[in-house]
C-alpha cells in the first residue's frame, strides 16, 4: 500500500470579482460576483513508503493546495486521497499524529517561548514517551546544532536558525510522512547543506516518506530521485530526474582552451553552434542527438591544438524551464 495515494482529485475555489472604484465596491456589496478557479484538476499519483519525492511547479500550479488536501485542511471536490490508508480530512486527528509539515514562511512554534519550551509542549501534545523524547532531543540538538538555541525565544532567531528549529519541532514525534514546503528558502549555502543532510539521515535511518515542494532545484537534485511536476493543477510529469534530463536536456556544452589562435574558418559538425569565442577559448553547444561529445572534440582537435577542454551537463533548472515553456506539451502533441 502506498504511503500517499491521490486518485483523480480535483479542487476549486470561488473567488470574488470586483470592478475598480466606489461604484465597483457598491456593486460587489449589493450583487457580488464570483468566478471559479480550478486549483487541482484530475490529479493522480502514488508515493511509496520511504521515498523522497520532489513536487514542483510554478507559482499557482497547485502545489500548496495539494499539501493542504494531504494534511486534511481542505477537502477535495472529487476523487480520493489516502495517507497511510486514512482519509486526511475525515480522520484529521489520526492523520495529524502520523505526519509532519514544514512551511518555509510559517512557524508552528510559539513566538515568545524559548525553543526548548516549544519542543516540550509539542512532546506533550503528541504524548511522546519521556525517555524517547530526551533521546530525540539530544540527537536533533547535535545534528541540527541546536544546543545554543534551546533557551533562545523563537522571535530572536535568524532565518536559518528558525528553519533548523522548525525541522526539530516537525520531526520530534517521529512522523511517518513529512511534507516540506520551501524548507531552505532564503537560507545560505552552509545551512542548506546541513538541512539537506539531516533530511537524508531521517529518510535513510527511519524510512521517513518525504514530499518536498520547493523552487530551489538544488534541493531536488540533492535529495530526490523522483520528481512530480504539475502545471495549472494538472500532472505533466512523474518519473526519475535522470529520465527527464535525458528527455529534455538534449543540448550539452563543451569548452576548449587551445594552445594557439583559433582559425577564423573553423569547421563545425551539424548541430553544433558557437556560444562564445576568444583568441584561445571556444565554447560550443551541441545537440547530443546529432553528435557525441567525443565527435565534437575530435573534430576540433583535428583543426587546432587543444590544451584542455570541459563538458557541462544540463542542470535541472534549465530542463524544468523548458518544460514550463511547453516542451513537454509540444512532445505530447507531436506523439
Amino acid at each position: 500500500m502506498p504511503a500517499i495515494s491521490i486518485d483523480h482529485v480535483s479542487k476549486s475555489y470561488r473567488i470574488s470579482r470586483k470592478d475598480p472604484g466606489l461604484r465597483g465596491a457598491l456593486k460587489a456589496l449589493v450583487r457580488p460576483q464570483f468566478q471559479e478557479k480550478r486549483a487541482v484538476e484530475d490529479l493522480s499519483f502514488n508515493i511509496d513508503a520511504g521515498e523522497i519525492v520532489g513536487y514542483i511547479g510554478v507559482n499557482g500550479a497547485g502545489k500548496s493546495t495539494t499539501i493542504k488536501l494531504l494534511t486534511g485542511i481542505l477537502m477535495p471536490d472529487s476523487g480520493q486521497i489516502r495517507v497511510l490508508g486514512r482519509d486526511p480530512h475525515h480522520e484529521r486527528v489520526a492523520n495529524a499524529r502520523a505526519i509532519g509539515v514544514v512551511f518555509g514562511q510559517r512557524t508552528q512554534m510559539w513566538w515568545d517561548l524559548a525553543l526548548i519550551e516549544s519542543l516540550n509542549l509539542i512532546a506533550k501534545i503528541y504524548e511522546i514517551e519521556p525517555q524517547r523524547y530526551r533521546q530525540l532531543l539530544d540527537q536533533f540538538s547535535t545534528e541540527l546544532e541546536l544546543g545554543e538555541l534551546l533557551h533562545v525565544p523563537v522571535r530572536g532567531m535568524s532565518l536559518g536558525q528558525k528553519m533548523r528549529a522548525e525541522l526539530a519541532a516537525t520531526l520530534i514525534h517521529e512522523p511517518q510522512v513529512v511534507y516540506l514546503d520551501e524548507p531552505t528558502i532564503g537560507l545560505d549555502l552552509l545551512v542548506k547543506e546541513r538541512i539537506r543532510a539531516f533530511i537524508k539521515r531521517q529518510n535513510h535511518e527511519f524510512g521517513t516518506t518525504v514530499m518536498l515542494t520547493t523552487h530551489d532545484l538544488g534541493d531536488i537534485e540533492e535529495l530526490c530521485a523522483r520528481v512530480i511536476i504539475i502545471d495549472q493543477g494538472r500532472l505533466i510529469y512523474d518519473g526519475p530526474i535522470s529520465a527527464i534530463k535525458a528527455r529534455f536536456g538534449r543540448y550539452r556544452e563543451i569548452s576548449f582552451e587551445t594552445s594557439g589562435a583559433i582559425p577564423a574558418d573553423i569547421q563545425l559538425l551539424p548541430g553544433v553552434e558557437v556560444l562564445s569565442r576568444e583568441e584561445r577559448r571556444l565554447s560550443l553547444r551541441f545537440d547530443r542527438n546529432l553528435a557525441s561529445a567525443s565527435q565534437v572534440a575530435s573534430s576540433l582537435m583535428a583543426q587546432v591544438e587543444v590544451a584542455d577542454f570541459s563538458i557541462s551537463e544540463p542542470d535541472l533548472a534549465s530542463v524544468v524551464k523548458q518544460i514550463y515553456n511547453g516542451a513537454l506539451r509540444d512532445q505530447l502533441v507531436a506523439a
